[in-house]
Parts: C-alpha cells; sequence; structure tokens
C-alpha cells in the first residue's frame, strides 16, 4: 500500500493538519487532526540539462510506433488484459469504483500492541486532537496507553482507503499506515538457505561480539551526508570554474519553495490545551511578491 506521500510533501508547513476527520467507534467520536511524523527527503537538485549548451531537458510522453510526441488529450489509460492487448478505463469509470468519500477513521477493533508485526508499519503520522475533543481524545489515549492495547482503524483520502493503526505514546495518539498482507514477503520469496544447527562455541563468540557494542542507541549519530558532498563537490567545481555550463536563454526565476519551519510538538500542546510556545515565524516575502504588492498599491 503506498504512503499518503502527496499530502504529506504539502501538508504540515502551516501548522494545520494535512488531512482532518473524526475517529469513530460506537457511538465514540472524536475529531482529529493528522500530521506527518517525519520529514521526507527532497534529494539534492540535480536536474538533467543538454550537455553543449545547458538547456534544461523536459520529459515528454512519445508514442512508441512513431516516435511521435503526444499531447494529454491524445493520452489515455490502458488495463493490460493480453500481450499489447488493453481495455481502456476512462476517469469516471474509476471515479465509480472509488471508495466511498468520508472523513471518518472507522475503529474497527483494538488488539494488543505485540501482535501487530513491525513488518507491516509503513510510515507514521501524529493525531492532534481538533475542535472541542480535548478531553474525548486525553481519555482514548490514557485508556490505550494503560491496556497497552492499539486500535486498528481505516480512512479513506483522495479516493484511496488505508489500514493504520493507532498507538497511545505520552498521552499522545499516533498513527501508522499499515501494509496490506500481500505486499509482505516471506523468507521462501526471497531463497533462503535452510537453517542448519550452529556448534555451541560460535555462538558464544557472536554473543560476545554483540554484547562489547550494546548500549543505548542515539539515532542522532547516523547521519546521511551523501547530499552534503554532492553540495561541496559542485562548490569545489564551481570554483575551478571546472565543468560549468550556462544556459544560453536564462529561465524566468522561480520562488524556492521552503515553507515555514512549525515545531510539530509545538503544534500539538497547543491543541492539547497545554498553551504557550512560540508562534511560527511568518515567511519572508519574495522579491516577487514585494513587486505584486507594490504594483497592486499603484493600482
Amino acid at each position: 500500500m503506498a504512503a499518503v506521500e502527496e499530502e504529506v510533501e504539502s501538508g504540515g508547513s502551516s501548522g494545520r493538519p494535512f488531512w482532518s476527520g473524526t475517529i469513530t467507534f460506537g457511538l465514540v467520536s472524536i475529531p482529529v487532526g493528522l500530521f506527518p511524523a517525519s520529514r521526507s527527503r527532497q534529494g539534492v537538485g540535480l536536474r538533467m540539462v543538454a550537455g553543449d549548451d545547458g538547456a534544461p531537458l523536459q520529459r515528454r510522453y512519445v508514442c512508441s510506433k512513431d516516435d511521435k510526441p503526444l499531447d494529454w488529450d491524445d493520452i489515455v489509460r490502458g488495463y493490460e488484459i493480453e500481450k499489447d492487448k488493453y481495455v481502456v478505463v476512462t476517469d469516471d469509470e474509476l471515479e465509480a469504483l472509488a471508495p466511498r468519500k468520508s472523513r471518518d477513521i472507522d475503529l474497527r477493533l483494538f488488539v494488543d500492541r505485540s501482535e501487530i508485526d513491525p513488518k507491516f508499519f509503513e510510515r507514521g503520522y501524529f493525531l492532534a486532537p481538533a475542535g472541542g475533543s480535548n478531553k474525548a481524545y486525553r481519555l482514548l489515549a490514557e485508556v490505550m496507553e494503560r491496556s497497552g492495547r492499539a486500535g486498528v482503524a481505516t480512512f479513506v483520502m483522495r479516493s484511496k482507503e488505508y489500514v493504520i493503526a493507532i498507538i497511545a505514546e505520552n498521552g499522545i495518539l499516533r498513527a501508522e499506515t499499515l501494509r496490506f498482507a500481500d505486499e509482505i514477503r516471506s523468507a521462501d520469496d526471497v531463497g533462503l538457505p535452510e537453517h542448519k544447527k550452529v556448534k555451541a562455541a560460535e555462538v558464544k563468540k557472536f554473543e560476545a561480539a554483540i554484547q562489547a557494542r550494546a548500549k543505548k542507541v542515539d539515532f542522532h549519530e547516523f547521519l546521511d551526508d551523501y547530499e552534503k558532498r554532492i553540495e561541496d563537490l559542485a562548490k569545489r567545481k564551481q570554483k575551478k570554474h571546472e565543468d560549468v555550463i550556462r544556459v544560453s536563454e536564462p529561465e524566468e526565476a522561480t520562488d524556492a519553495g521552503g515553507g515555514e519551519v512549525v515545531d510539530l510538538l509545538e503544534v500539538l500542546s497547543r491543541s492539547l490545551g497545554k498553551g504557550g510556545g512560540r508562534k511560527p515565524a511568518r515567511k519572508a516575502p519574495t522579491k516577487r511578491t514585494a513587486a505584486k504588492k507594490t504594483a497592486a498599491k499603484r493600482k
């Protein structure tokens, strides 16, 4: 099951949830907002360009028969029923097959947390209370945490149904999207060799090696500096004027994107009624934004 990628990329940058709905089970209804619990890596800004003049390249669809480029109006979706034989499926037909749109997180059952194998976890989110649901939210989180139970629920977003596990930690509800059973591979699928009995001396040797490295983990020690190395490489080559190409006709400058930096824990604290905390700083206006405002005033 694919993660809620598009929503996560655009959500949470302004302190607002990227999805909002209601946890429902029995006669209980708790409005909540969904926040991403991790940041997606954007990657380094490498782009395909022409080697002779540095002009940025564009990706286009081309017909495999005559190599002619196609416009969007010439493209339809096809389901392959046999090799090189397709049935055309329209957007209206796909919409009719999509799950019924709903803002409910249907909490179907509660299970012991140990029953959910970590290999089913796909992506993590925070659930924060919305509206006047703080009391009910707190109560549900406390009872679930005390009992060591997790909730299994389904919800629909962008015409797609997701299965999630709702887990309570430190008074906050966390949601983990779950993979479907047919997405999980077994040891037999990867062709592992048969298990063979090992000698006691070899077991002790491995136990000693593991014990020598046993300590509390700090994930801040594990850093991915690949992007930084690419950036440093580009700067070194620029300084030497090595392999630097320029676009013959400069493209129109665009804003870098960015967005506001928001402390998610601070947002959750305000939602949970703890109050206080700094408000996120406003995004500085770009030159283009300032120019538009100046032009509007002159009008």
